[in-house]
């Protein structure tokens, strides 16, 4: 990216586009009934960032609660939906800051910073989670965290990494703009 320049058309999207994944993970994330489900059968337990549902057997019904109930499960959901609402505006900065000719690079390092402060909120949300849960609700038979959590800590992971591509970006600014004068390494014989 750094060689052609952000003026490269298929280039200059990457960091957006990656962003864009980010997002959809996190709705994935937020929609996705496992957080927590048993492991082995009868499956017995299933949980999402919102809610706790439990069946007596295997035939049974399921039955919920919410997790809203508790302080913890409030602070759990607030605090992911806040680092999950800041990689949204990262996004439509991102759209806005790659949409314009001439790039802002300041601009850009601030998104970083921002991807920032969207992993600190999320990782938060992702740990008071387990902790919490697993000490205050009774669990039965052998469970774990499974791919809703696991898409969770993924955007959490892509926020930090696309916040260091954001921050570092205006370091190699004379490089994407094309204004160092290349260096061949030719010796005449």
């Amino acid at each position: 990216m750094v060689k052609y320049g952000l003026d490269y058309t298929r280039c200059r999207w990457i960091l957006p586009l990656l962003l864009g994944i980010g997002v959809i993970f996190g709705i994935i994330a937020l929609a996705g009934n496992g957080w927590l489900e048993s492991q082995t059968l009868p499956y017995v337990q299933q949980a999402s960032l919102w809610q706790n549902c439990r069946r007596p057997d295997q035939g049974g019904e399921w039955s919920c609660e919410s997790l809203m109930g508790y302080a913890w499960g409030r602070a759990a959901a607030a605090t992911y939906l806040v680092g999950f609402l800041l990689l949204v505006i990262c996004f439509a900065l991102a759209i806005i800051a790659f949409a314009i000719d001439t790039l802002r690079f300041n601009f850009i390092r601030g998104i970083g910073g921002l991807l920032f402060v969207a992993a600190v909120f999320s990782i938060m949300g992702l740990v008071i989670y387990p902790v919490k849960f697993s000490s205050e609700i009774e669990m039965t038979g052998i469970n774990m965290f499974s791919w809703a959590y696991g898409f969770g800590w993924t955007t959490a992971i892509m926020e930090i990494c696309l916040g260091f591509f954001f921050c570092c970006l205006p370091n190699y600014e004379d490089q994407i703009l094309g204004n160092v004068k290349p260096t061949y390494f030719y010796s005449s014989p």
